[in-house]
C-alpha cells in the first residue's frame, strides 16, 4: 500500500490535473454544477453496481471518478470564491470531531446503537429543526424508507422485537387484502405502500439492507431469465411461441446454476 506521503502527492496530482482541464479543456471549460449533477448519480450507482459484484478492481475505478466529481465542484466552486477543496475536507473532518465526542472528547458510549442515538441529537442541536431533515428528497423511494426508519429509530422511535415488526408486516397484509376486496384503487395503492414501508422495517431488524437484498434478487432473475432464453435459442425455438410448462423447464434449470 502507499504510504501517506505518496497519497498525499497523488492527490496533488489529480488537483493539478483539474486545474489544466479546467483551464484548457473545451468541455471541462463548460461544465457547471447542474451539468455535472446527472453524470455524479450516475457513478454513484456505478459504483453501488460495482459494490454489489464485489469487484474491487472496479470499485477502485468508480472511486477514482467519484473522487474526479468532488475535485471539479470544489474547483468550480473556488473560481466564485465560495469554497476550494481545503474548505470541503475541513468542513467533514469538522464535522467528524464534532460528531464523535467518544473519540475526540470524554463522552462514554456502551455500543453502535448509543453513538447512532448520540449523532441524531448533536445533529438537532447544530441547527436542525428535525431528524428527518438530513434525508434527501431525491432518493429513490426504497432507499429513502429505509434511512427514514434508521434516523427515527436514533432518537428512540422504534419497536422493541422483530416479532413485533412481523407482526406490523402481517396486520399491512391484512388491510391490503381487505381493499383489494372493495377494488378500491386508491385504498389499494395506499396499503401496498404500507406493506413495503413495514418490509423494509423489518429488514432493517433482521439485519438485511432490502435495497441490496432487492437488487441482488433482480440480478438473480435476470441471470435465470437470460439463460432462459439462451437455452431456448439453442433449441431453436422462441419464448412467445413457447408454453409456461416448456419455459419452466429451463427456468428451473437456471435456479440450479444461478442461487
Amino acid at each position: 500500500m502507499n504510504s501517506r506521503k505518496q497519497q498525499l502527492k497523488a492527490f496533488d496530482r489529480l488537483l493539478t490535473i483539474m486545474d489544466e482541464l479546467r483551464e484548457k479543456c473545451p468541455w471541462d471549460k463548460k461544465q457547471t454544477f447542474e451539468s455535472l449533477r446527472h453524470l455524479t448519480i450516475e457513478e454513484t450507482y456505478e459504483l453501488a453496481d460495482a459494490i454489489l459484484d464485489n469487484n474491487l478492481e472496479e470499485i477502485k475505478k468508480e472511486l477514482g471518478d467519484l473522487l474526479l466529481h468532488i475535485i471539479f465542484y470544489a474547483k468550480i466552486g473556488s473560481e466564485t470564491k465560495s469554497f476550494d477543496i481545503a474548505d470541503v475536507t475541513n468542513s467533514i473532518s469538522d464535522k467528524l470531531i464534532d460528531r464523535h465526542p467518544h473519540i475526540y472528547d470524554d463522552l462514554e458510549v456502551k455500543d453502535e446503537e448509543e453513538v447512532k442515538k448520540n449523532w441524531e441529537k448533536i445533529k438537532l442541536k447544530e441547527g436542525k429543526k428535525s431528524v428527518l431533515e438530513g434525508v434527501p428528497k431525491s432518493l429513490p423511494a426504497m432507499v429513502k424508507s429505509n434511512r427514514i426508519q434508521d434516523k427515527v429509530s436514533g432518537v428512540g422511535f422504534d419497536w422493541e422485537e422483530p416479532y413485533q415488526v412481523w407482526k406490523k408486516v402481517q396486520e399491512e397484509l391484512s388491510e391490503l387484502n381487505t381493499e383489494l376486496e372493495k377494488g378500491n384503487k386508491e385504498g389499494i395503492e395506499s396499503e401496498f405502500g404500507d406493506v413495503l414501508f413495514s418490509m423494509v422495517n423489518y429488514a432493517r431488524f433482521i439485519g438485511v439492507n432490502p435495497e441490496n437484498a432487492l437488487e441482488k434478487t433482480n440480478k438473480k432473475f435476470i441471470d435465470r431469465f437470460q439463460y432462459l432464453e439462451q437455452a431456448a435459442q439453442k433449441e431453436g425455438k422462441k419464448l412467445t411461441e413457447m408454453s409456461l410448462s416448456e419455459m419452466d423447464l429451463f427456468w428451473n434449470q437456471s435456479k440450479k446454476i444461478y442461487k
